[in-house]
């Protein structure tokens, strides 16, 4: 055999064995732990103590071996939150998310970490916009967690205003069937 061809035979093996060390890599990876689960926590309470609608399954949303997914962080441009503002909220409703869903959906949140944790930050015009969201995502059995502001009205009374709505993480397509009409932020 000449000494090409020999090399050429040697690479091809070398290729094979990688393509299938890489393949049985991820699939014993993605089987999750060996060692049965602990019985699942109860999810941490999240900023919203009187949830406005209640969750779907979470558990139902799967997302396919190289489907991207993504969160959506929804927020109200009628407020004029400083930027600063905005973030704290956008940062606290997609801790709420992450938290719920680490007990309920651990896979899809791993799976999320794995394409790159995407996240979109949009408009949204008012409150009654931001709840029709939030509604529309719990029915899809989406994760969605809303973000509030304390204010104090002139009869001294403080209510608890929605800034941000955080839904997700989910597979794009689904998640783009709440959010894909709105602009980006």
């Amino acid at each position: 055999m000449s000494t090409s061809l020999q090399s050429n035979v040697q690479a091809s093996i070398v290729i094979t064995l990688a393509i299938a060390s890489l393949g049985a890599g991820y699939f014993l990876g993605s089987r999750g732990p060996t060692k049965p689960s602990p019985a699942p926590l109860d999810p941490p309470a999240t900023n919203d103590t009187e949830q406005s609608t209640p969750d779907g399954d979470l558990s139902a949303i799967t997302a396919g071996l190289l489907e991207p997914c993504k969160m959506v962080l929804i927020v109200r441009t009628d407020l004029k939150l400083k930027a600063g503002e905005t973030a704290e909220h956008c940062s606290r409703a997609t801790l709420d998310c992450f938290k719920v869903l680490s007990h309920r959906n651990p896979k899809l949140v791993r799976h999320w970490e794995r394409t790159g944790q995407a996240k979109i930050a949009l408009k949204a015009k008012s409150e009654q916009q931001i709840l029709e969201l939030e509604a529309a995502a719990k029915k899809e059995n989406l994760c969605a967690r809303l973000a509030y502001e304390k204010t104090t009205e002139a009869s001294g009374t403080v209510r608890r205003v929605p800034t941000v709505l955080a839904v997700g993480p989910g597979p794009v397509e689904i998640v783009n069937r709440i959010s894909g009409k709105l602009r980006l932020l």
